[in-house]
């Protein structure tokens, strides 16, 4: 039973392991100057992302623990669930917002810069960890950036 039991941990781990090689898709907005853009959707995306990483972190603490072969599965889709939004944030912020919307020209650019790096930090600690601390400094950490793309409707 034991042998069983580890050898489906193995595969979990093997097929988590293999989730992480494959190669990162970014769906944000192209890097064309077509004009066409919705920042402020993009921070409401990525706060729903942080909230994923949020329920993740709770989900697998509820979970630890537990021996069963379909808590041991539900950790392990948890976790990669959490990764991935997490990764979907920092794909945001460096493909859409870094290269797009924050400018050497903006009078604040430095402080942009420094808030925007918070965010790809936070996701990145998010995904490292599965304390809810860095679900919450992840979510404050894209708050700060609601000042920058108030919602519009041009």
């Amino acid at each position: 039973m034991a042998l069983k039991r580890n050898l489906i941990l193995v595969a979990v781990f093997a097929l988590f392991a293999s989730m992480l090689a494959a190669p990162q898709f970014s769906f944000a907005h192209c890097q064309v100057p077509c004009g066409i853009y919705d920042d402020h959707a993009r921070v409401h995306a990525m706060l729903e992302d942080a909230a994923t990483v949020e329920k993740a972190c709770k989900l697998i603490d509820e979970l630890a623990g537990k021996t069963d072969a379909q808590s041991q599965n539900q950790i392990a889709r948890w976790v990669a669930n959490k990764e991935s939004h997490a990764q979907s944030i920092i794909s945001t912020v460096c493909d859409y917002y870094l290269t797009q919307r924050v400018k050497p020209t903006q009078e604040d650019y430095v402080e942009r810069l420094k808030k925007h790096h918070a965010v790809i930090l936070a996701a990145m600690k998010a995904k490292q960890n599965a304390d809810p601390k860095y679900a919450a400094d992840l979510k404050a950490a894209i708050e700060a950036l609601g000042p920058y793309y108030p919602h519009s409707h041009e």
